[in-house]
């Protein structure tokens, strides 16, 4: 009896492992831009979001102060894509009043499909939206998974 007990045990133990919740986190560093970015996904259907937060230093002269240094959060996430081993997340902070309007789009574009691994990379674009001159900036991320 103790040994059913025990293997029903490790049994349920083990199906609740395989349910956990998964984390990305995303970082890119090159004369453009400076980000790390993290999100959770619940592993159950729809993967929906648990958290999203990161932080993006513009190194272009031409970025208003206001966005040189920026720290995003869940409400920052306009879409997000996590299936099959692919990852996409787009990501837009509005600068406000400071500057002068314009905001910063990044999209993340990472994995392979049908290939689920810890660590892959992928590449990043980043838009200065609003302004009179268009800065973009793209370039290769390095992602990972927990």
């Amino acid at each position: 009896m103790h040994r059913t007990i025990l293997a029903l045990t490790v049994f349920c133990g083990a199906a609740t492992a395989a349910q956990a919740d998964t984390r990305y986190f995303c970082s890119a560093d090159d004369k453009d831009v400076r980000f790390t970015v993290e999100s959770g996904f619940e592993a159950g259907g729809g993967h929906k979001l648990n958290h999203l937060r990161g932080a993006l230093v513009a190194k272009n002269d031409d970025v208003p102060q206001a966005l040189k240094k920026i720290a995003v959060s869940s409400e920052n996430l306009m879409h997000h894509w996590s299936h099959d081993g692919e990852l996409r997340l787009e990501i837009f902070y509005e600068g406000g009043d400071d500057a002068n309007g314009q905001g910063i789009s990044l999209i993340v574009i990472a994995g392979q499909r049908g290939k689920s691994m810890n660590t892959f990379s992928g590449t990043y674009e980043l838009a200065l939206d609003g302004g009179a001159k268009a800065l973009t900036a793209t370039g290769k991320v390095t992602c990972g998974s927990k």
